[in-house]
Parts: C-alpha cells; structure tokens; sequence
C-alpha cells in the first residue's frame, strides 16, 4: 500500500508539472517569446547589409511635398525613366486599387507603358467574399493567364480565399505578370517574422511579390511545393517554407542592417520617386542635372515601386528592426532572400523540446543534489550559456526559442524546490515514525520542535516514576527459545504502551522484561501520580486478561510487579556532544527501582512510595507495609500496596 502511495504520489506530480510546465509554454511563447525573438533578430541577425542591386523607389512624403499631386501620367514617366533608360532585370509594382478611365489619354498611356514590358510585376490582393455575378469567369481567366505552374506534393487542402480583388479589365491586359502583395495573413501588431511566398486562391497558386519577381528574373514559372520546400526547378533554388493549412506557403523572413535611422527605416537603397521624375524629365530635355539620378545605377538591378506616406494609413508593419518598417522594404526584403539563397531558419517543434527537456532536467537534478545558493548558481550559468548559444545561432540566421524554456525551466526551479521541500518532509516524517518505534513520541517531539538548540543538559522537576517487571522471567527465558521469548515480551509490551500513553506516561525505556515510564515531563501533567497509580493498576488487570489468554494458548503464566515514586529528578539531554540521551537520573529513579523489587518480597503486584501515597490517597485502597531498609538508604521508609483505585474519584 506504501509503494502504491509513493508511486501515485510521484505519479500526480508529473502530471501537475507537465500541466504547468505546457501553461507556462503557451503563454510564454505566445506574448513573451516573439519580442525575444525579435530581440535577436534585430541585434544579432540583422547585421548583414543587403544587397547592392536591389533598390526601393518611394512616393514618399518628399515626392508629396515637390509633387503635391501624382496624375496617371507621372506614374507613366516613373516606369518609362525604366523601361526607356535604366534597363533593371525586373520592376515590382508594390501599388493596389490601381483605376483606368478608358475615356482619359493619360490612363491609357499608363496601360500601354506597363504592355510593353514583360519585366513589369503588379501587385494584387485577394478576398474571402464568395463569388458573385461574373468572378468566377474573371477569375478562370486570372488563372489561365497568371497562376503558376506548380507540382504540389504537400497535403493539400480547399483555399479559404475565393478571388482576387478586381483590377480594371484594361490594366489585367495589359500585364504580363501579377502576385500577391500581402505580406502575411497576419493584420495585427506582432512583429512581421514570416512572409507569404505562395497562396492558394480558389484552385489555383500564386506567388507572392518577391517570388514572381524572381521567377520572372530567371523566365521560368514552374514551381515544385513539398512539406519542406519551394523548389524552383529551372535554378535549383530551395525555399524552406511553413504550411498553413496547406493553402498559404509563408517563409521566415531575414532581415538586413537599415542603411539609415529614424521611424522609417530601410534595409535596401532607397530613392525618392520625385529625384526619378526630375530625371526623367532631364533626360527626356538630353542632359541630366545635379541631384539627378543617373539610370546606370539601375542596370540589372531590382526595383521596388511602392509608397510610403506618414499617417495612419501608411504602408508599415511592425518588424523586428522597426515599429514602422515599410512594407515595399520588406517586400524587397523577401526578395533578397530569395535571389541570394538567404533565408532565416527557425528551430523546429522537436529542436525545442529536446532544449526544454535538457534544462528541466538539468536544473531538476542540480536542484536535488545540491543546496540553494549553489544550485541557482549553476543553472543561471547555463542560462547565460544557453543566451550565448542564441545569440550565436541567430547571427549565424538560425534562431531559437529563448524565453519558453526558460520560462519552463522557471517552472521546474519552483516545482523542484517545492518536490524537494515536500520529499523532505515525507522522509523527515518517515524518521520520526521509525524513531518513534526506538524513542517516545512525545520525546520525539520535544527534540524536533528543539532541532537548532539541541545540547547537553536539562532542568530539575517533580515527576513520578513507574518501573514494572515480570516475575521470574529469567527461569522462564531458558525453558523457551529467543524466538518464543520475544514474541511474548512484543505482546505483552505491545498491550503496556497504549495504557501508558493513555495516561500521559512516556516510556522512557525497555530493560530486558522491564519498563521505565515517566509521567509529568515531558508531558505536563499536574496529576501525574494518581494518573501513574491508575496506569500501573490497568496495567495489572490487562496482564490478568493476557494470563488467561497465554494459558489457552500454552504459554506460561507471567506475573508482574509494579513500583511508584514521585519525587525531584534531572530530566534532560545526558551524554556526549555527538550522542545523546533523553532520560531522567536521580534518586527518585533508583528508589522506584528498589519499590518495584520489594514485590518479590511481600507476594505483592503495587507498591507506592510514601511521597506517592501522599497524592493518591483519596483515590485509593492501601495497605501500609512495615517499614522497609532501603537499600542505600540511612533511613527506613514507608511503602503502600495499592489494593484498588475508585475512578469515580
């Protein structure tokens, strides 16, 4: 039953410290975790600068203030300065809601220019409204002309998004090449770690911005989709990925050194869009200007066309390097990864279980086996290693969970102290019953509760001393074996101790068949004397219940004999520092002893001292018994025989 105890108990904690430990986990990796994890990224990964041949040109708030308003015609110039001057390998087209009246020569002039490049990628967004009137034949033609040709050999699953957001049927002519511009599917403040790269929209897949164009960098469109990969065939190229629910492909984006401070920041070379007008319109008059931008910069680079406006409805998301990081920089960012094979990695479910179980047990075994100070010590020097591991791991673009394991370890420090505490104290209590079986209770409590102040020494008080002892248990011993003598002797003190506890008497201890028990200390007791006379006379009537029970059972009749004496003694620690003893000495204990002998003198069971008498008196039947040489005594004493006790009294 024991084991069984110990096993439940064992049991139930592993189950209340994996219940906390996988709280602690989800909470922690849900609102600690991507702030750490940021952390790293922003001092440790993003120290790299990104490359040179990526440029992001901005209508800006500076473009805002030289060029208030920005007509159809000006967008027209900006793609024309590249098509007709600067000659990049690929433009992106990071702008939505892009209008055409077919009545306004401007607006055509746009869709012209944007015809005649087959560089050219315009950015959509999708929607999750059903499809209504004539989408679904808008979007099969959406799907013939611009989805990707993709070897899907994921798990794949019914897409959540049912269109595209429709774009004038005059601009969908007129070009070659559309993704998605949507960054994540996540819209709220957390930090922007991952970007989608392909989306499943109604049956068919599309590439996100930063894909297409990179795709269209190397004239392929073909696209392989594994549990692990986006493989681009035509390159070799393998972009580790994320599934959500098998329709949206995401990749953890990394993050490049900003080129320059402040709210917005970028990673990649920016230009603002009215210094390109400006030049364009130089060019266009056959010379540029100072401060113009000359077009050879752009020679086989890649450009971003996006905005980036101050006010609430900016194009920003919160990123690890900044709180308002432009989302065309970030587009830029995606694309970086993809064309130089740069990508950050994430360790997997499995990586951070290991981590998780390494430091739990860990720090649970340094915590059993070592005391407080030492133990905290050792398992914040492996947090400060494990910190230097991250921070190495994240400059290297690999990063691992931080705060989650320590937050779980947390939660092992506190249940391994608390696990300690309590197996001490069941192992503590565990002592006190086994001692309790060599020791008196209440002598065990006495030195517990005085655990730190344990020494030598005691106090003086008036107790009453009982010695009992069976008659002729020396002739009895060598007619029986050991075996047959010490199972009477544990019956009969098996049935001795409960009397005397019950009348507040402690065993002090076993001598050979006799007992010594003390009544007074240290259990106070102002009526130990008639509770010791009560005692030693329930004692007589149990061993005349025992009698008869040994004759049944063929065992030899026993007789006991009782002594009483109250009087001053020395009660207290006796011995040496290293061992000691909790007993009473004086002569008060000696004269007992010799009250107790005088049974076998007079053929009696009780025998009282006269200091005793003089307590119990009233509450008992006595004979005097003549006065009696003591032995050690100068002076002859009185001695009683306890003939009855009235409890009514």
């Amino acid at each position: 039953m024991k084991k069984f105890k110990n096993k439940l108990f064992y049991f139930m904690s592993t189950l209340v410290y994996i219940f906390l430990g996988l709280i602690a986990f989800i909470i922690s990796f849900t609102y600690l975790e991507p702030n750490f994890k940021a952390f790293f990224i922003s001092n440790f990964t993003a120290l790299r600068p990104s490359a040179q041949n990526i440029v992001d040109v901005v209508l800006d708030d500076a473009s805002l203030n030289k060029y208030p308003s920005w007509p159809k015609y000006m967008y027209t110039e900006l793609i024309d300065y590249f098509y007709t001057y600067a000659k990049p390998k690929v433009v992106g087209f990071d702008f939505t809601n892009v209008d055409v009246n077919p009545m306004s020569k401007a607006d055509i002039d746009f869709v012209n220019q944007i015809s005649k490049m087959d560089n050219f990628v315009a950015g959509f967004t999708y929607s999750t409204k059903p499809l209504e009137g004539d989408d679904k034949a808008y979007m099969d033609m959406i799907k013939k002309k611009y989805a990707l040709n993709v070897d899907y050999k994921a798990l794949e699953a019914p897409s959540t998004f049912e269109k595209i957001n429709r774009m004038p049927i005059q601009y969908t002519d007129a070009l070659k090449n559309i993704a998605s511009v949507n960054i994540s599917l996540d819209t709220n403040t957390t930090y922007k770690f991952s970007g989608i790269n392909v989306i499943k929209i109604g049956d068919a897949y599309y590439p996100s911005l930063a894909l297409k164009m990179y795709l269209v960098a190397n004239n392929t469109n073909d696209v392989i989709i594994d549990d692990y990969n986006i493989i681009i065939p035509k390159t070799g190229l393998k972009i580790p990925h994320n599934l959500i629910y098998n329709t949206v492909v995401e990749t953890d984006i990394k993050y490049y050194a900003p080129k320059n401070g402040g709210d917005d920041v970028y990673t990649h070379y920016s230009v603002s869009a009215y210094k390109i007008i400006d030049s364009y319109r130089h060019l266009k008059q056959g010379k540029l200007q100072k401060g113009d931008i000359d077009p050879k910069i752009f020679k086989d680079a890649t450009v971003l066309l996006g905005g980036n406006i101050t006010g609430p409805s900016a194009d920003v998301v919160k990123s690890p390097i900044s709180p308002r990081h432009p989302g065309m920089d970030i587009q830029a960012t995606m694309y970086d990864n993809i064309a130089n094979n740069e990508f950050l990695h994430s360790a997997g479910f499995l990586v951070q279980l290991f981590i998780i179980l390494l430091l739990s047990i860990y720090t649970f075994i340094v915590i059993l086996r070592l005391k407080f100070l030492k133990s905290l010590g050792l398992v914040l020097a492996v947090d400060f290693c494990f910190f230097l591991i991250c921070c190495i791991a994240a400059y290297n673009s690999y990063i691992l969970s931080f705060i989650s394991p320590i937050i779980v370890q947390f939660v092992t420090l506190i249940f391994g102290y608390s696990f300690k505490f309590i197996s001490e104290n069941r192992n503590k209590e565990k002592i006190k019953q086994a001692m309790g079986k060599y020791l008196s209770q209440d002598i065990m409590k006495n030195v517990v509760s005085n655990i730190d102040d344990l020494k030598l020494g005691g106090k003086r008080a008036v107790v009453t001393v009982l010695f009992s002892d069976i008659r002729g248990f020396t002739s009895l011993s060598e007619k029986m074996s050991a075996e047959e003598v010490s199972i009477i002797l544990n019956e009969y003190f098996a049935e001795m101790e409960p009397i005397i506890t019950k009348y507040n008497g402690v065993i002090n201890k076993f001598i050979g068949d006799a007992v010594m028990a003390i009544f007074g200390e240290p259990i106070q007791d102002i009526n130990h004397p008639q509770n010791a006379v009560k005692c030693a006379y329930e004692m007589l009537k149990k061993v005349e219940y025992l009698r008869e029970k040994w004759l049944y059972e063929g065992k030899p009749k026993i007789e006991i004999g009782v002594g009483i004496n109250t009087g001053e003694v020395f009660i207290g620690n006796i011995g040496t520092e290293t061992r000691m003893e909790y007993t009473v000495i004086g002569d008060t204990v000696n004269l007992a002893s010799r009250i107790e002998s005088y049974n076998k003198v007079y053929r009696t069971n009780l025998l009282i001292s006269s200091s005793t008498y003089s307590y119990i008196a009233g509450i008992a039947d006595v004979i005097k018994i003549s006065e009696v040489q003591i032995r050690g005594k100068a002076k002859k004493m009185d001695i009683y025989e306890v003939l009855r006790i009235d409890k009514d009294r």
